[in-house]
């Protein structure tokens, strides 16, 4: 006999402390790369610095970014409904996942964009506006530390590096960092271009930071992706989940354990256990209903728990495709 048992436990649309803080953060992050992106754009324009240029472009980059991580917190909150009845927690994860390719295309691309044209180009015969644009840099590396500083500060009381498990936060310490030390570049590519006066200088330094923009593009976009077509829940959690499956008294064995995130704090849990003989139908019910129980209380993101329910013999169980986790073939 096979039973099939599920529980869901309801999540919430309101917003965590945690949540909140991450949204404080996003929004000074935003508005620090707004005022910078502007400034970096009109100092680019009057110097004709293809490197200041490169910035100004990963400034608005990170901007609309920003925008989209706001949406992201927002919209992961909503509850469970008839078309999504696992909740909206893989929000976070798109919306995660077009920042990352609006690093690559409006950073990345326009930063190589600008290095190649520098080289094309040749020298120029003057550099008249680049002590202004250094100072705009200048300004940006504090404005662009401020958010980074207190990005860390938000990691930091959401348990280090544990933090960084939110797409949101983990994006604004990934743009912000590269930011101040794309900035960095920037402003040795122009030193150098005014102290010899030879362009290839700059435009390396352009090429630079359109790798640096590809680079963490291409870390966020993974980090999504794995996240979008079901990541596992962390190996502490599933380990914590069997371990409470295996203290139940009536629980004769754990044959398969699956688990999937299904948000920043939520993870679906299908078990297939074995129930030690001599239990009936009713007394297998209210089994299974206080074993999902102690789940949920033991483990807050068990949102979501199947229990499959077999009195088999133990070997045979152990033998099952399903209980070791195996695929069927074509």
């Amino acid at each position: 006999m096979r039973q099939g048992q599920s529980a869901k436990v309801s999540g919430t649309s309101s917003d965590t402390k945690a949540d909140r803080r991450t949204r404080v953060t996003v929004l000074v992050a935003l508005a620090a790369n707004l005022l910078i992106a502007a400034a970096k754009a009109v100092g680019g324009l009057i110097a004709g610095s293809p490197a200041l240029l490169s910035e100004a472009a990963h400034s608005v980059a990170d901007s609309l970014n920003e925008v989209f991580l706001l949406a992201a917190l927002r919209r992961s909150r909503r509850p469970a409904d008839r078309r999504h009845p696992f909740g909206y927690g893989k929000e976070r994860f798109f919306w995660s996942l077009l920042a990352a390719v609006g690093i690559f295309v409006m950073g990345g691309c326009f930063s190589f964009f600008q290095g190649f044209e520098a080289f094309r180009d040749g020298a120029r015969e003057t550099t008249d506006g680049y002590v202004a644009g250094l100072i705009v840099l200048g300004v940006s590396f504090l404005a662009e530390g401020a958010s980074l500083m207190r990005a860390l500060h938000q990691v930091r009381r959401q348990g280090g590096r544990g933090g960084l498990r939110d797409p949101a936060l983990r994006t604004v310490v990934a743009e912000d960092g590269t930011a101040v030390l794309g900035v960095t570049v920037a402003a040795v590519g122009m030193a150098l271009h005014m102290a010899t006066g030879q362009v290839a200088w700059e435009a390396s330094a352009s090429m630079v930071i359109g790798v640096l923009l590809v680079l963490v593009a291409y870390h966020l976009g993974r980090e999504a992706r794995d996240q979008l077509i079901g990541e596992a829940a962390d190996p502490e959690t599933a380990g914590r989940i069997r371990e409470v499956l295996e203290a139940q008294p009536e629980i004769d064995s754990v044959e398969a354990l699956f688990t999937m995130k299904t948000g920043l704090d939520k993870a679906l849990v299908a078990a297939r256990v074995d129930l030690v003989p001599g239990l009936d139908s009713e007394r297998v019910e209210e089994v299974a209903v206080r074993i999902k129980r102690s789940v949920a209380h033991s483990v807050p993101e068990a949102d979501q728990i199947f229990l499959d329910i077999t009195d088999r013999p133990a070997e045979e169980a152990r033998e099952s495709p399903a209980a070791t986790g195996e695929r069927g073939g074509a």
